[in-house]
């Protein structure tokens, strides 16, 4: 099963626009891992998303796909499940269909997420630039994005 919303942050930081993102480690859906601190100099999307949620059922194709489009401009995405009820074999051909990594655990943070999605994005110097709960549009995707992956 994936973890439930009180086990999902094993950790004491929160993310705060304005401030330098904590080095979470995201255990991956495969069994990899991947520390936040690693991915400085890329631009990282961290999209909280449960099965249950209308509006994250429309987001997530979207941001796969925009994923798939700007990954070689240097960005990051993680789609991190929020919710523990779905055994995790039920999500595995949805899981194998996206390029975007889906994150079952997360060490290094906690939090109470306002609402699902909620989005982070962290600048390639490891700034958190954008938190917010709702899903993004491609506009939104293009104002918050695009400008991130132009700096160097």
């Amino acid at each position: 099963m994936l973890a439930s919303p009180s086990s999902l942050w094993a950790g004491s930081r929160t993310m705060k626009v304005g401030e330098p993102a904590p080095d979470a480690e995201l255990t991956l859906v495969d069994g990899g891992t991947v520390r936040l601190a690693d991915l400085k100099g890329q631009v990282v999307l961290l999209n909280f998303w449960a099965t249950w949620c209308v509006p994250c059922r429309q987001e997530l194709p979207l941001l796969d796909s925009y994923y798939r489009t700007t990954q070689k401009h240097g960005l990051r995405a993680f789609a991190v499940t929020t919710e523990g009820s779905v055994p995790i074999h039920r999500l595995k051909s949805l899981f194998a269909a996206m390029a975007i990594p889906s994150v079952k655990r997360m060490k290094g943070l906690s939090g109470e997420m306002p609402a699902v999605p909620t989005n982070y994005i962290i600048d390639r110097a490891g700034i958190v630039r954008y938190a917010k709960a709702g899903a993004m549009d491609l506009d939104d995707l293009n104002r918050e994005l695009i400008p991130l992956l132009k700096e160097r």
